[in-house]
């Protein structure tokens, strides 16, 4: 299903991290290597620079791990040791609220995490416009959400990339604010991302998460990098009186709890340079790989990491 409704060549170029931040990082490696397949390629600490460069220093020396999915080896999960801020509840705040995964069957996908530290708040069930797509939501150890999808029709002419294996890799992250029409030209103005129609949609999880009206609906529409499914779903949440939804509650110096940051990869870091929390830097964990890296402060706080491609 193609409903592009611009062209253009997009400044990002794929997600190559999704970061989440966990009280309990053995806990957490122990759920996505256990149930997810995904396995170990990195420890260490946070060093000190790159805890600059997310604005987070009081992350220096955290623990961190860094995961690949099966059948992947250049787009990573990364888990940072950060404590809990009371009053956190998953898909309730703005910034980044959930890193949306392929998978190869979201049914069986199911059956393994009903007795598992991921806990299912969405069942499988396909989409409204796209039925071949399946998806189900979760939240993990740390609070973080997850959105499992997979394509249950023809993989080769589908929007969505093919999972390398049972779990793959991370190809959708949803962004969450309070101003649809700000997030929109904030990553289309900047990255020059491909636009989707902007819909008015009932999202259970959401309505359930923030107890709203089974007809409430909230404004989303997904925009597009360059790379083959790539996306990222902007979600406006309702906000004023009798709604919930409001800032991240966060541990000062710490990074946002759940999902705290989502990585892209970018043909050059120079556009973005200016806008930098930190100046630019190469870095020598897995997830760079030697190469430039830089971190923006997004519309609603969330924090943008770009990397070099090369």
């Amino acid at each position: 299903m193609n409903d592009w409704t611009t062209d253009t060549q997009p400044g990002l170029l794929r997600i190559a991290a999704a970061t989440t931040a966990t009280p309990d990082i053995d806990a957490s490696e122990r759920a996505w290597c256990d149930y997810l397949g995904h396995r170990v390629v990195e420890r260490g600490t946070v060093p000190a620079a790159l805890a600059a460069s997310w604005e987070a220093p009081a992350s220096a020396g955290a623990p961190m791990v860094t995961l690949v999915p099966e059948g992947e080896s250049d787009v990573f999960v990364r888990l940072v040791q950060t404590p809990a801020p009371r009053g956190y509840r998953p898909l309730t705040t703005f910034g980044w609220n959930a890193f949306e995964i392929i998978v190869d069957d979201v049914y069986a996908l199911a059956d393994r995490l009903a007795d598992s530290p991921f806990e299912i708040i969405g069942p499988p069930k396909p989409l409204q416009f796209m039925p071949s797509i399946v998806a189900m939501q979760v939240r993990g150890p740390a609070n973080e959400c997850l959105y499992f999808t997979m394509e249950s029709g023809d993989r080769d002419t589908s929007i969505l990339p093919p999972p390398a294996g049972f779990v793959g890799r991370t190809f959708i992250v949803v962004m969450a604010g309070w101003d649809f029409n700000a997030l929109l030209r904030w990553y289309v103005d900047k990255f020059q991302l491909r636009e989707r129609p902007v819909r008015q949609s009932k999202v259970a999880v959401i309505q359930a998460a923030q107890g709203l009206d089974p007809e409430q609906t909230i404004e989303l529409s997904a925009i597009g990098m360059r790379q083959r499914g790539n996306l990222i779903e902007l979600d406006a949440y309702p906000t004023g009186a009798g709604f919930p939804a409001g800032p991240r509650p966060t541990i000062a110096g710490h990074l946002p709890p759940g999902n705290a940051i989502a990585s892209f990869e970018v043909e050059s870091i120079a556009p973005f340079a200016d806008a930098a929390i930190w100046p630019p830097a190469r870095r020598d964990e897995i997830v760079y790989g030697g190469r430039r890296t830089c971190v923006l402060r997004g519309p609603a706080g969330e924090l943008v990491e770009l990397i070099e491609a090369d």
